[in-house]
């Protein structure tokens, strides 16, 4: 019976190789969800074939969802694939190059054959304009308008179909780029606009510069696919806006989301981390480091106290980028990692992945190159019969004879190929969580590891034992919490402005902050945010005098105070010494920017807990299962997830399936679960041996 209450939110999330489906009643009680293979030639494919069965299934009506959030990968995708507009750049007058002089800062400081990113406007189409702003905001030289009508018009005739508009300064006066703009629209209508400071209000002009590029350069695309989306949504009887997912995990507007498209290149994995951050507040635990392994890729992100560690400077596919986003560190890791040999006989695993077609080799689809996935299968932790709860059939011979190809070029095993696919896959990851933790002054065993995605709980364990990490938390839909997380989303925006000010200026800085308050409450009303649900945090860029980087420092309390502003630089000691290992308490300090950040109240839901429970966990089937610890395969019980209750406690080696993912207990490994239906797994040390349970 279709139910006809439109109090549905509907969740999604579009990954490399599937995308995930969540529908949740607005009073929590009812949750529905799927998995689809995504549909990389257009993410809207998946979504709406994938929503009609999803809606078949649970008898719910395309016009009962009230609610429609989406994490999208097509900005990101646009990028690697070089698959933007053809893009031109308006510029001041000698400000040309900036694009390829760049920074003298490399990636890879000893390779001296490093490859640059590709300039995506190329030099006969950056033009200059007489024009010229001060650092302070003063008019040194105005801008020539008819040279922006000539060069605009140039630019259009040479088929350029979106335009950056880049002057130096102009982030503390934006007058001229907005002019610009105005003339632009005028000569060239159809053409797609970016002016630089409706992006960024700071200084650093080439990631200034660069960042409006790359907004020009995906901004047609996603347009375009959020008009197909929308219409197709229209058409299956979905009347709900559609909300998009930001890189710092908050929501915007279809209509903002066109205006700033780079601010969507980290959209999925952000979704992730603030359901993360939610279910490590369910379990009450603050301290959390992410592991969102999907089938391409593997996200990390550390959350402190249960905020997530941002940084407003972010590099996609080597490009700098001055955004508001969730600090996530990404490698190319996932369950379709193809795992290869080099010339030399060298053992590699990624960055290159089977995707979505033709997938693992166990999947049947005429894939024949080793995965992870296939690796899983080999060794027994992955179901060798079927995946996605018994609807996607594996061929596990398939994996096999990948693997054993593999193992032939190596000279090992097919089960020692299998075991050095995952020994290298988790090495990788090691690293990951290494980078955005002791890089960054942070101690891994301080922390939780939250495991998610659908291949995330696979390696999690094995992942904390490296690090130290002493306890591992896999949510209830662990494969499904990006779009989970996605319903957790509020509206945000960030506001910034660059203002070289002494920390001890109270008023200066709290001047800025009431203009930049003023823009983020008039967004808020734009978003239709109510009154008593909207929130504004302020953080202040701090440095001491000469150093050329900053710490964002977050003012405590909500409410904006000379005293909060005072405290600021005791926090920024306090925050340099524990990033740097020293603080200077005699040495002035600068605030750089000023940033204030909007949101609106989250949503109610989820807020039951599970039952109790005093059975014994009873395993569905046993088989066998090889660790490396183990000199041979190990019998461990099977559990299916839906059969565990709140209080029911598992020692490894084990195995917990579920339709959206798999975990797996390495012997010495030991998991409750509490009562928010969580898996709480305290981590052994995989003694190991061939003891069978």
């Amino acid at each position: 019976m279709v139910q006809r209450t439109r109090a549905y939110r509907l969740g999604v999330d579009v990954g490399g190789t599937f995308t995930d489906f969540s529908l949740v009643a607005a009073d929590g009680r009812r949750m529905f969800s799927l998995k689809v293979p995504s549909t990389p030639g257009d993410p809207s494919v998946a979504i709406v074939s994938g929503l009609a069965s999803l809606l078949g299934r649970c008898g719910v009506a395309p016009r009962d969802i009230a609610y429609f959030a989406h994490g999208t990968t097509v900005a990101t995708n646009t990028i690697l694939q070089h698959a933007g507009s053809k893009v031109g750049m308006l510029t001041t007058q000698g400000c040309r190059d900036l694009l390829e002089i760049g920074r003298q800062k490399r990636p890879s400081v000893y390779d001296l054959l490093a490859d640059k990113p590709r300039i995506l406007v190329p030099r006969r189409l950056r033009r200059e304009v007489p024009e010229r702003m001060a650092y302070d905001g003063t008019v040194l030289v105005p801008l020539d308008e008819e040279a922006v009508r000539t060069e605009v018009t140039r630019l259009r005739d040479d088929g350029v179909e979106a335009l950056a508009i880049c002057f130096l300064h102009s982030y503390t006066n934006p007058c001229h780029e907005q002019r610009a703009k105005e003339i632009a629209g005028e000569v060239a209508p159809g053409m797609y606009l970016t002016a630089s400071h409706e992006l960024t209000s700071e200084f650093r002009e080439y990631e200034r510069f660069l960042t409006a590029v790359i907004n020009a350069y995906v901004g047609n695309r996603l347009s375009a696919y959020l008009q197909r989306l929308s219409t197709s949504l229209r058409d299956a009887g979905v009347r709900a806006s559609c909300h998009i997912i930001q890189s710092n995990g908050g929501l915007m507007s279809v209509k903002t989301a066109v205006q700033m498209p780079v601010r969507t290149v980290l959209s999925g994995p952000s979704a992730g981390v603030v359901g993360a951050a939610y279910e490590g507040r369910r379990s009450g635990i603050r301290h959390l480091i992410t592991l969102d392994m999907g089938g391409t890729s593997t996200d990390v992100a550390l959350l402190r106290n249960g905020q997530p560690t941002t940084d407003a400077s972010q590099r996609i596919a080597g490009y700098p980028l001055r955004i508001p986003a969730i600090a996530i560190h990404t490698i190319g890791a996932g369950g379709g990692s193809i795992a290869w040999a080099d010339d030399a006989g060298g053992f590699h695993v990624g960055p290159a992945s089977a995707g979505a077609v033709p997938g693992p080799a166990a999947y049947g689809l005429g894939g024949d190159q080793p995965t992870v996935t296939d690796a899983n299968i080999v060794l027994g932790r992955l179901n060798r019969k079927a995946l996605l709860g018994g609807e996607m059939p594996v061929r596990a011979d398939l994996a096999e004879k990948a693997v054993a190809s593999l193992g032939r070029r190596l000279g090992l095993s097919v089960e020692r190929t299998a075991l050095g696919i995952l020994e290298i896959v988790v090495s990788a990851m090691v690293r990951a969580v290494r980078v955005i933790s002791v890089e960054k002054g942070e101690d891994p065993r301080d922390f939780c590891l939250v495991a998610f995605g659908g291949a995330g709980p696979l390696h999690a364990t094995a992942v904390a034992r490296q690090l130290g990490i002493r306890k591992v938390l896999v949510p209830m839909a662990p494969g499904l919490l990006c779009s989970l997380g996605a319903l957790r989303a509020v509206p945000t925006m960030e506001y910034a402005r660059t203002r070289l000010i002494p920390a001890d200026k109270t008023d200066e800085i709290l001047s800025v902050f009431c203009d930049l308050a003023a823009r983020a409450r008039r967004w808020l009303a734009s978003e239709r945010v109510p009154v008593a649900q909207r929130q504004i945090r302020y953080l202040l860029d701090m440095r001491y005098a000469g150093q050329n980087y900053e710490l964002t420092v977050s003012l405590p309390g909500r409410a904006l105070s000379a005293g909060s502003v005072a405290g600021a630089a005791l926090l920024f000691h306090r925050q340099h010494k524990r990033r740097f290992g020293f603080s200077s308490p005699d040495d002035p300090v600068q605030v750089v920017s000023c940033r204030v950040v909007a949101t609106g109240a989250e949503a109610n839901l989820f807020s039951g807990g599970m039952p109790a429970s005093r059975k014994k966990p009873t395993p569905a089937e046993t088989r066998q299962v090889l660790f490396e610890s183990s000199r041979r395969p190990l019998l461990c019980p099977v559990f299916f997830r839906g059969d565990l209750a709140c209080g029911m406690r598992l020692k490894g080696p084990a195995v917990i399936e579920q339709t959206d993912a798999t975990t797996v207990l390495s012997p010495d490994d030991v998991c409750a679960v509490d009562r928010s239906g969580n898996l709480l797994i305290a981590v052994g040390r995989e003694r190991g041996g061939d003891e069978e349970d």
